[in-house]
């Protein structure tokens, strides 16, 4: 019987395998260069800071593998033929396939800036770059963190936790606005410099400095400011990791091309989660979906192709989650950072500053299309199926109640967020359903 094998063991990879094992006997071969076995890429900086074990980070015991007959090698790929359906592996190797799947993830970025391959610099994305960190952040005086977005903060907690001071490099006007709205930006910056991290607004990283003893001893900005720092971590952003492909006949453009099957330009090969990029055109949807549970879906669409139910990849309503610092953040739907022409917004801020609600709405029929959440937790599922049916702003604020996920004896901001609508829509004004009757607003 034809091998399945597939490159990465990271979410995409893994569930590929473990979902076609449910439905096939035939031969899995998982290869990776980086770990033994499947390990949770989100939990590593719980490991840093002393949270948790490496091995609380798998969600599988070590026996699992070989109990369910996915050989596991740890090897690196270093070409791809495909007329002679194999690959080839550092150690001399050389191992046919029946059906390949690409699912290598991503890499840090780099972009040339002179000093970016010093001692003491690094990105953060998978086991060897915490371990790297480790060692990097011995004894260190300061940190400077280049780039905004998930993976900044996430270093920024990090150091901050150990005592690390740390000067945050961002090139945008307020954080991470490229992606969220200017007043949702500007929440998450007020609070990351309350944690006492020093921020940089509109600031580039020019040039990293090197000591005397090939360390970083400091970093150049735009502005002609030296900061003296031992370790700079490079976040800003990833991209999809396609060396294993280049010098094959699979085409590649930022990502490994595919379609909604998620098959490659060559029969039987297929590509899958970070490294992956969509061919097709569709509106308001990145064509790379680097996120950890797309990363999944996208296996489990995969699995049922692979073992015979050639399944299209529908993602439905986008969705993302994460934390900064002590502040979670949601979002639902599409939620664009800057305003869409037939597009309106309720945006409500509690005075405090830690709490948010963004929903967007379709001007002309005002229906909902997506929610930002901050210090607020809304339900995943609810929310999906108003943005799905179509539902109006007037009604899903009617229900918002409905919605809410915060534990008991948390407080409750529906009813502010209605009278905010209400008085900038007095020709509108809703009621807030409660499970048990109504709650009328004043």
């Amino acid at each position: 019987m034809d091998s399945l094998v597939i490159i990465g063991n990271g979410i995409t990879g893994m569930t590929t395998a473990r979902l076609v094992r449910k439905q096939s006997d035939r031969p899995i071969i998982v290869i990776s260069d980086e770990t033994d076995f499947f390990y949770s890429r989100p939990a590593l900086m719980y490991i840093f800071m002393g949270h948790m074990k490496f091995e609380h980070t798998k969600p599988y015991e070590d026996w699992f593998w070989e109990k369910n007959k996915i050989q596991l090698l740890r090897a690196t790929v270093t070409s791809i033929d495909t007329n002679a359906k194999s690959i080839a592996l550092n150690n001399g190797q050389t191992l046919p396939y029946g059906q390949l799947v690409i699912a290598t993830g991503s890499r840090t970025n780099k972009f040339g800036w002179p000093g970016q391959d010093l001692t003491g610099v690094q990105g953060l994305y998978g086991m060897r770059d915490l371990e790297l960190m480790e060692k990097n952040t011995s004894n260190v005086s300061r940190a400077v963190i280049v780039g905004g977005g998930l993976i900044g903060i996430e270093m920024a907690e990090m150091l901050h936790s150990r005592n690390i001071p740390v000067t945050f490099l961002v090139r945008e006007t307020n954080y991470w606005d490229n992606i969220l709205p200017q007043e949702e930006a500007k929440l998450v910056g007020r609070h990351i410099r309350e944690y006492g991290i020093d921020l940089r607004l509109g600031t580039q990283l020019k040039e990293i400095l090197p000591g005397n003893d090939g360390r970083v001893r400091a970093v150049l900005t735009d502005k002609g400011e030296e900061i003296a720092c031992q370790f700079v971590g490079l976040t800003a952003g990833v991209t999809p990791n396609t060396d294993v492909a280049k010098s094959s006949a699979i085409e590649i453009n930022r990502g490994i091309l595919v379609n909604e099957f998620l098959e490659t330009n060559v029969p039987g090969v297929y590509a899958a989660g970070d490294c992956a990029e969509f061919r097709m055109n569709r509106p308001r949807h990145p064509k790379i979906e680097q996120l950890w549970y797309t990363g999944r879906m996208q296996a489990e669409t995969l699995a049922k192709t692979l073992c015979g139910i050639r399944t299209p990849y529908d993602r439905g309503v986008w969705f993302n989650s994460a934390k900064f610092f002590d502040i979670e953040y949601q979002t639902y739907g599409f939620v664009s950072n800057l305003p869409m022409p037939d597009e309106e917004s309720l945006y409500w801020e509690h005075p405090e500053g830690k709490h948010c609600v963004r929903i967007v709405y379709d001007k002309t029929n005002r229906t909902v299309i997506g929610f930002n959440l901050f210090g607020i937790r809304y339900r995943q599922a609810i929310c999906e199926r108003w943005i799905r049916d179509r539902r109006t702003v007037e009604y899903v604020l009617e229900n918002l109640a409905e919605a809410n996920f915060d534990p008991e004896f948390f407080r409750e901001f529906e009813h502010e967020v209605i009278a905010l609508f209400n008085s900038t829509n007095p020709a509108r004004k809703v009621l807030l359903k409660r499970r048990r009757g109504l709650f009328q607003m004043a």
